[in-house]
């Protein structure tokens, strides 16, 4: 887990760099301004990572910055990535004297934010300012417990010190500010606090020079070396005491809504909406509900007129609110006429839209706040999009191995929106979504029965009518009737039994959180109803034993990749399992 800083005024930018960083479980603190961002490094050592914009609306520039950064003694190693909305050569050879560890054109990306961070995880830079303690340990003939506890007196001799160090300005005596100093930067030496030293050995010349004026910035480097000393004794609290975890705060409003949600079992109110209502309350809606991190990246993209529509398209096809949002756009655009399909690809839905199209999209979004589906410690928004993915990513490399190959496609959209019944729930009543998430948890219930306690209907049901609302493929709308049990269907089964069977088994692997409690009982994949449906096309020879530890062993790399510690797509990780 990294602790990410970004300079950028931008609420857009900031909830788009929130949504990718969540999803490492990474924490995340944004300023807007130079100015901002100092005040926040000198008191934080623990940022591990600064992510700048270039330009910062009338805020500074980032570049000033980093060449502040870097003419300072202690932040001068800090890593830092800049951002800017279109390439520019002069500010690229700027940053390039100026050693940043990157320079990188708007929008973001997974992929590029989740490299960087393992870039500078390699060598964290505060390391720099100590000794390696297993080489240093050899040399001076010490224990790791015998270092630690040299640097813990050295922590708290220099707390006791600070007093006496700042009254040597008051009293202008070169002599004894050396006296008081010097054998603090002998100790430092000896258990080889480099930025303590550093920061002495200044006060010691400045001293001796009479150069009393800087006395007070000298104080203030030791300060931050004793942070980064703090730092190297308790990495997780010291190093970063104004970072923070996201809390699920309510408003007392809201807390009274779920309140209220949660005592109708009790109380006999169940179900607590009737199906026309929910009907009536999905019929009015003006598009799919979205993630609002999501929706901030899109719109980052979509109205940054970019050059290239790729990125554009690669956000929405990992994003289950986009994606279905793009299909019924990009269907309603151009509606099928008698014999022509759907589109079901959301690539394809992107580049059917169009620039105009696209920043329409962009200011008309149905937006769901992140924070509406956090249950901590069970489940949250970086959790279930994992699922989803895991889902999409899972069908479409069960449809290769068993060579369903005209279905991958289709599988992979379908495995990515056949929970969009939830995150409409999400957004339509947030605190049913929230209290039936927690009955299901506090009482053990299957999700989808606490749903039909509460609701008297399933999340199923909800996605499936608002996507005949909209006009979202008749396959995908069968997948949504059949997840549960494919066999009831009659239309699509297999893709459905598809969908259903990557669904069970990235439950069963832990790939993301589905927010249902109650898992079912692990079982061969033969044993499974899914199964029953799917081999009525295989030949008898098929390998399953061969076919079920291949599928578990991407389960696992996908739990791995889906948090933002590896990249890979469906057809590397098919080459990496194959035999």
């Amino acid at each position: 887990m990294a602790r990410i800083l970004l300079v950028d005024p931008s609420e857009t930018a900031r909830r788009a760099m929130h949504g990718i960083l969540a999803r490492g479980e990474h924490r995340f603190v944004a300023v807007d301004s130079p100015g901002a961002a100092w005040t926040f490094l000198r008191r934080n050592p623990g940022v591990d990572l600064l992510f700048t914009g270039l330009k910062l609306e009338g805020s500074g520039n980032g570049l000033s910055l980093v060449q502040k950064l870097r003419a300072d003694p202690c932040l001068q190693h800090l890593p830092v990535v800049v951002y800017t909305g279109h390439g520019d050569r002069d500010a690229v050879r700027l940053a390039v004297n100026l050693r940043v560890q990157n320079f990188l054109v708007k929008p973001y990306h997974d992929e590029d934010i989740f490299a960087e961070i393992d870039k500078a995880a390699i060598d964290p830079w505060r390391n720099r300012f100590f000794e390696e303690e297993k080489s240093f340990c050899r040399l001076m003939g010490l224990t790791p417990a015998a270092l630690h506890d040299q640097l813990a007196a050295l922590h708290r001799d220099l707390g006791l010190a600070r007093l006496p160090l700042q009254q040597c300005e008051a009293m202008a005596d070169s002599r004894l500010a050396s006296n008081r100093v010097t054998p603090l930067r002998q100790q430092a030496e000896a258990a080889g606090a480099w930025a303590v030293v550093e920061a002495l050995t200044q006060m010691i010349e400045h001293a001796g020079e009479n150069r009393w004026s800087l006395w007070s910035s000298d104080l203030e480097n030791l300060d931050y070396a004793i942070l980064l000393l703090a730092s190297r004794l308790d990495p997780d609290h010291a190093a970063s005491p104004d970072f923070y975890v996201e809390t699920t705060d309510m408003t007392v409003e809201e807390a009274q809504d779920r309140a209220n949600w949660l005592a109708a079992p009790a109380e006999g109110r169940c179900p607590v909406l009737p199906w026309a209502q929910l009907q009536r309350e999905i019929e009015a809606l003006p598009g799919c509900p979205v993630i609002d991190s999501a929706a901030a990246a899109f719109q980052m993209i979509a109205n940054g007129h970019p050059s290239c529509i790729n990125p554009l398209m690669d956000l929405v096809a990992r994003d289950p609110g986009l994606t279905v949002q793009m299909l019924i756009a990009a269907n309603q655009a151009h509606p099928p006429q008698a014999g022509d399909n759907f589109i079901e690809d959301a690539r394809l839905a992107v580049g059917q839209l169009g620039e105009l199209r696209l920043e329409q999209q962009a200011r008309g979004l149905v937006v769901v706040e992140e924070r509406r589906l956090n249950l901590p410690p069970t489940f949250n928004w970086p959790h279930y999009w994992t699922f989803q993915r895991g889902v999409a990513r899972i069908a479409q490399a069960i449809c290769h191995d068993l060579e369903f190959y005209s279905l991958e496609p289709v599988a992979r959209v379908a495995g990515q929106l056949h929970d969009i019944g939830r995150l409409i729930l999400a957004h339509l009543h947030p605190a049913g979504f929230q209290a039936i998430l927690q009955h299901a948890h506090t009482q053990r219930l299957r999700l989808h029965d606490a749903e039909k306690l509460f609701l008297g209907c399933t999340g199923n049901h909800l996605g499936v009518h608002f996507g005949e609302r909209f006009g979202l493929s008749r396959r995908f709308i069968n997948v949504l009737r059949g997840i549960d049990d494919p066999a009831a269907i009659t239309e699509d089964i297999q893709l459905a039994a598809i969908v259903s069977l990557a669904r069970k088994l990235c439950r069963q692997n832990g790939v993301g959180a589905s927010g249902d409690p109650v898992l079912d009982t692990a079982k061969p994949i033969e044993a499974t109803a899914q199964w029953r449906v799917l081999s009525e096309g295989l030949y008898p020879s098929f390998n399953l034993p061969n076919f079920e530890a291949k599928i578990h062993a991407q389960c696992g790399r996908l739990r791995t990749e889906l948090s933002g510690h590896q990249a890979g797509t469906v057809g590397e990780l098919v080459a990496e399992a194959a035999p």
